[in-house]
């Protein structure tokens, strides 16, 4: 199932991670959030984007609907990978942004500072970084208790509660616009399988290899018709999170504003 084209921000392009369930609906929460807090870059202007933890750039067709957009990631392999794709990318860390005060609309943090052991820094270059009115999007997986060997195949520090992700950007000095958990549908599934899960499953992981090649992690594949029917769960959940907040879920989804 492929439905790009039917949203209201439709992809400029389309990767196969587009058609991966997981991928497709936290794009889908993602954009329903961006395009009620911000909307598409007005006629005549140029918005900044900077999209931290950019990897391969996978997301970058997706933000730039938004403005100008300017990849980020600490690590060398999956920019190689941006740069064929003729993405504006660079190499730094989120705790210690290369880039001017107040410079950017709109900072995109996605599934990434769980992986970077200085939190409140990276939450500070970010508020540093935008310009005042501009905003953040986070994404961040939820509750430890879920946490599994594919959290420590990815290197991740920690997961959060939806309050804690609230707190932690508050004292950085932000103000929380729209706070969500996301993948509610899917919570008692994936809930139930994170706990039966065997200790070290067969996943592929760029921290795991020395592999060139490989430049993010793989998820695993859904065969349909179980694709298409959790791209349904999706859509279904995207279009709730416009007009509530969901009480639980496997991952957070939170925008933020810079005053």
């Amino acid at each position: 199932m492929s439905d790009w084209n039917q949203r209201s921000t439709p992809a400029l392009t389309v990767l196969a991670e587009d058609h991966h369930a997981w991928f497709a609906g936290r794009t889908r929460a993602i954009l329903k959030y961006l395009d009620a807090e911000l909307g598409p870059q007005p006629a005549g202007q140029t918005r900044r984007v900077l999209d931290i933890g950019s990897g391969a750039g996978n997301m970058a067709h997706h933000l730039a609907h938004y403005g100008h957009v300017i990849g980020l990631d600490y690590v060398s392999r999956p920019l190689a990978v941006a740069q064929a794709r003729a993405l504006d990318v660079c190499q730094g860390a989120g705790d210690g942004l290369p880039f001017a005060d107040n410079s950017f609309d709109l900072v995109a943090l996605l599934d990434t500072v769980e992986h970077i052991p200085d939190e409140f820094g990276v939450f500070a270059e970010c508020r540093r970084v935008l310009k005042p009115g501009g905003k953040v999007i986070v994404t961040v997986p939820a509750f430890m208790w879920l946490w599994s060997y594919n959290d420590e195949i990815n290197a991740h520090q920690r997961r959060y509660t939806a309050p804690e992700l609230r707190q932690k950007l508050e004292i950085s000095g932000l103000r929380v616009t729209r706070l969500s958990y996301n993948n509610f549908f899917l919570f008692p599934l994936i809930a139930g399988l994170r706990l039966l899960r065997p200790e070290k499953p067969e996943l592929a992981s760029p921290h795991l290899t020395q592999d060139e090649e490989v430049y993010q992690v793989e998820m695993e594949p859904i065969p349909e018709p179980a694709n298409s029917i959790l791209h349904g769960v999706g859509w279904l959940e995207a279009e709730l999170l416009q007009w509530v907040e969901l009480p639980v879920g496997v991952s957070v989804i939170c925008i933020a504003e810079k005053p």
